[in-house]
């Protein structure tokens, strides 16, 4: 890969012809339009919160350098951002009055609001910058191995760069745009950020069982997302129809491997909602996020729950009152040891050699309190199961 460094180069110049996107929220072009600012293997545009994009600014008035920048050369007159679109973003929202930054008296000013000295020293500064030519492999490989200015690259911003092509343009387009109408009730079901391409990780975590990499290599070059799409929306439908209620904990599950596991089975809604709130009023379940797993499961596995246990007072309690009485009747204190007919009916069990169990099972109605506790040997507790 071939670099020259540019230093002729000046705010005022990458300006000219900016164009920034309000709805999908980036920077388009600049440089007279020679500029490409945001190819689509680039992130959205993160800065703009007041605190990163204000930070830019200050230090252009401060004077102080931006840190390298790094175009790729992609023809003569063609350049496109390679590292560095966050802040040039910045800067050309600022010079086009898009935000304002506080001055010195704490005053909020908009660029055409500056004194003409501001304006030009942030006009005039001149930017450090690396055109770079390559081949498509050697530029993306360079793509992965850099921060932007100290903000790393996850994974799907990275798998964008690799993969890009007309497949990421429209997936970007569809689950990324944080204009779309429908991110509000995607997100009732989906954890993260648009704008760092966490709403497209998960739609294609879902449609690729897990597989993104594979996935994206082999529809690289599709020009539609038609399978995507309909997957991802027959997800979040099913979701939608079998649990009437949203919760503040189905943000974030694993909706994916639950759709495969689950969707061919029939749910009365009504039963499900029911069932629902009634875990969510047991204060024994710990694990409220394990409650649609379980209840879509069959309310039997309760370790999704993660059932509240006996503390170690109530163990050494019971085991104590248990104990004694064994040592009187000459019988094990486990109960169930008790009954047989081998060595183990007369063993009196150490207290570590033991575990608290509820004696009426608590899926079945059983509270976690003394009066529903009993010690039974680590072999009957575990074979005991839910019964």
């Amino acid at each position: 890969m071939k670099t020259t460094l540019r230093i002729d180069i000046t705010v005022k110049d990458i300006c000219e012809g900016f164009v920034y996107n309000e709805l999908e929220g980036k920077g388009l072009f600049g440089l007279s339009g020679k500029l490409t600012i945001q190819p689509e293997y680039q992130r959205n545009y993160i800065y703009a919160d007041g605190k990163k994009d204000v930070a830019v600014i200050q230090s252009l008035l401060k004077g102080y350098p931006l840190g390298l920048i790094y175009f790729n050369k992609v023809s003569d007159g063609k350049l496109e951002v390679l590292d560095g679109q966050q802040r040039i973003t910045s800067f050309g929202r600022f010079v086009t009055d898009k935000f304002a930054v506080k001055d010195e008296n704490g005053m909020e000013q908009y660029f055409g609001g500056l004194a003409t000295d501001k304006q030009a020293r942030i006009l005039e500064t001149k930017l450090l910058i690396y055109e770079c030519e390559g081949t498509e492999s050697e530029i993306k490989e360079w793509f992965r191995t850099i921060n932007i200015a100290g903000v790393p690259l996850n994974n799907q911003e990275l798998l964008n760069a690799v993969y890009s092509g007309p497949f990421v343009t429209l997936g970007k387009a569809e689950f990324s745009n944080s204009q779309n109408a429908n991110i509000q009730k995607w997100g009732a079901y989906i954890s993260g950020s648009v704008n760092r391409q966490e709403f497209l990780e998960c739609a294609l975590d879902w449609v690729s069982k897990g597989n993104i990499g594979d996935y994206m290599s082999s529809h690289r070059h599709d020009t539609n997302i038609t399978e995507l799409k309909t997957y991802f929306n027959s997800v979040i439908d099913w979701v939608s129809s079998v649990f009437k209620d949203v919760e503040s904990e189905m943000r974030g599950l694993e909706w994916g491997r639950l759709y495969e596991t689950y969707h061919a089975q029939p749910y009365d809604p009504a039963k499900v909602s029911k069932e629902i709130q009634k875990l969510y009023g047991d204060p024994y379940v710990k694990n409220r996020k394990g409650i649609f797993e379980y209840v879509l499961g069959g309310s039997t596995d309760t370790k999704l729950l993660d059932v509240r246990v006996f503390d170690d007072a109530t163990k050494r309690s019971v085991y104590e009152t248990q104990t004694a009485a064994a040592n009187a009747k000459s019988e094990s204190n486990c109960p169930l040891c008790a009954l047989g007919h081998d060595a183990n009916k007369t063993k009196i069990w150490k207290l570590a050699e033991m575990d608290a169990d509820h004696v009426t099972a608590w899926s079945k109605g059983g509270a976690t309190d003394i009066k529903n506790c009993q010690m039974l040997c680590k072999t009957h507790n575990r074979a005991k199961g839910n019964k």
